[in-house]
């Protein structure tokens, strides 16, 4: 049998209030606790004093209508109790307006028989509690709904995060709510916590024993959720997934949220789990939308910066080409105008100097076209077996001999330089880079040395120059595309030899760096780690 009700009888007649309380106590399919009144002063005094299922009320009674009850009710009590209205008369009109008070049914004692009484008895705890689930779900989907709102204010993942477990907390009253997250590779972490400095809860043993639902594993979350508790000792916490879903696809696991009571005999109750996951699902749907954004924010980012290169590049294409032009264009017209009058040797001094400037300018297109592979991540790297030493010696004539007679260049190598396994064409681009810009920014007559050494596990090699030097507010940034030292003045240059460098020497997974000194010079090094010809570290 149920579990008893407590009814309220307000009559002011014995007799009737003892019908009723032999009726309803002869009922086979519940049971009653029932208080008593004969008027409805005492009769709204003991219905503040003791919580009632249900009011039995006479509508005749000594001090006031059985309307006039109900109105004090509402008004005075905020009492949402059912009623069942008993008078010694029908009227119809006094019926209506009682059903419009809120009464459950409206009984007219000469009539009332006892299974009479008791199914309208029922039937009215039945109603009532029904009205009082929809207005709990109600309340409940008005509560999910403001936290929801609150939680999905920002598009920013920190701020919804630090949002949904203050809320959560304040929500649900528990001592701690946390959302852990599954971070693939890395295991898991809690990255939100609403703890107070007096709540302790250790949760990371049991997180690390699944780093495994962060790369994709197929949960059964469930059991997680049921086992989580336990493992950090803690069963009054509650633990429930976060899942993503993309493109209506099969969700996926992000992370739990936890709500945790300090007290170990805490029970949960139905309701609360409901309310936890729904929030579940709206942080879910608050991530994704942050995450979208982020997505969102880094394509208009990497959109912006690859207009800035392109303007950058159609800018330094249109400077560098000037100059370089000007100078075959006027040498090409001398000889076409001039070649019967000009000796040998002044032809042959136009001629060379449209050959440099031709060199020039194909050297600017391969810097550019490289720098654009690597900022788009498409530089191609096919490595082979090399002679590092020969591939420096053929950088280091050409420098020469653009260089000609106004720089002094050294070259020294050590160890064994053979078969070292790595890109010619990128090799080649960076030990002419790296030398051409210390004979660029090295005075007329200056030394460059160049060296070239192998150990057992690793290539170095420097080019160190006594030129103007590099500014150290300007060396973070060099290895940047289009980066130049502040104190370069009229020296023509693009900014690309260290960018491409660089570039190169991450394909071959080494390191590159710089030490400088403004008026003493610059040496730059690489190191390069030493691979075997199937490309394998020694």
């Amino acid at each position: 049998m149920p579990n008893a009700q407590t009814l309220l009888i307000v009559d002011d007649c014995p007799e009737d209030r003892r019908i009723y309380r032999r009726y309803l106590l002869q009922d086979p399919h519940q049971s009653y606790r029932i208080l008593e009144a004969d008027s409805a002063k005492d009769g709204l005094a003991l219905y503040q004093e003791s919580y009632c299922d249900l009011i039995l009320l006479d509508f005749y009674l000594p001090d006031m209508s059985g309307l006039d009850f109900l109105e004090k009710l509402e008004l005075e009590l905020a009492a949402p109790t059912a009623v069942i209205m008993l008078t010694g008369q029908g009227n119809e009109g006094i019926a209506v307006q009682a059903m419009k008070q809120g009464v459950r049914d409206y009984l007219v004692k000469q009539y009332l028989k006892p299974d009479v009484l008791q199914l309208a008895v029922r039937n009215a705890l039945k109603q009532s509690c029904l009205q009082a689930e929809l207005c709990k779900t109600r309340e409940r989907q008005r509560l999910i709904t403001t936290t929801a709102l609150r939680i999905r204010q920002s598009l920013h993942l920190e701020q919804i995060l630090h949002t949904a477990v203050v809320e959560v907390h304040q929500l649900l009253r528990c001592d701690r709510v946390m959302v852990c997250q599954f971070i693939p590779t890395q295991g898991s972490q809690i990255v939100a916590d609403s703890a107070k400095s007096s709540c302790e809860l250790e949760i990371g043993n049991f997180i690390r024993e699944y780093p495994q639902i962060g790369s994709g594993y197929e949960a059964n979350w469930s059991e997680i959720c049921d086992r989580l508790p336990e493992k950090f000792q803690s069963p009054a916490s509650l633990v429930v997934p976060i899942q993503l879903s993309y493109n209506y696809t099969n969700p996926q696991p992000w992370g739990l949220l936890i709500a945790h009571h300090s007290t170990s005999e805490w029970q949960w109750q139905s309701d609360e789990v409901e309310i936890l996951q729904q929030l579940a699902v709206q942080l879910a749907i608050a991530i994704q939308q942050a995450e979208l954004l982020a997505q969102t924010q880094a394509a208009l980012e990497a959109e912006k910066q690859l207009n800035a290169f392109k303007s950058q590049i159609i800018a330094t294409v249109s400077h560098e080409y000037r100059t370089p032009l000007a100078a075959i264009l006027a040498s090409a017209s001398t000889l076409k105008q001039n070649s019967t009058l000009l000796h040998q040797t002044q032809q042959q001094r136009f001629l060379q100097l449209i050959e440099d400037k031709a060199r020039h300018m194909a050297k600017l297109v391969d810097d550019l076209l490289s720098v654009n592979q690597s900022e788009s991540g498409k530089m191609r790297f096919q490595p082979m077996l090399l002679d590092l030493k020969q591939l420096c010696s053929e950088s280091l004539a050409e420098q020469k001999q653009l260089a000609s007679d106004r720089h002094q260049l050294s070259f020294h190598s050590t160890g064994d330089l053979q078969d070292f396994w790595g890109d010619r064409r990128l090799l080649r681009q960076t030990f002419s880079n790296l030398i051409s810009n210390a004979v660029k920014y090295s005075p007329q007559g200056g030394c460059i040395k160049v060296d070239l050494k192998a150990n057992d596990a690793q290539i170095i090699f420097s080019v160190k120059d006594k030129g103007i030097g590099i500014p150290a507010a300007d060396r973070a940034n060099l290895f940047k595309s289009f980066s130049r030292g502040s104190n370069v003045d009229t020296i023509p240059g693009t900014g690309l030899g260290l960018a491409i460098a660089k570039a190169c020497i991450d394909l071959h997974g080494g390191e590159i760096s710089l030490e400088s000194e403004v008026g003493q010079g610059t040496e730059v090094t690489v190191i390069l780690p030493l691979r075997k010809g199937n490309g394998e570290k020694s």
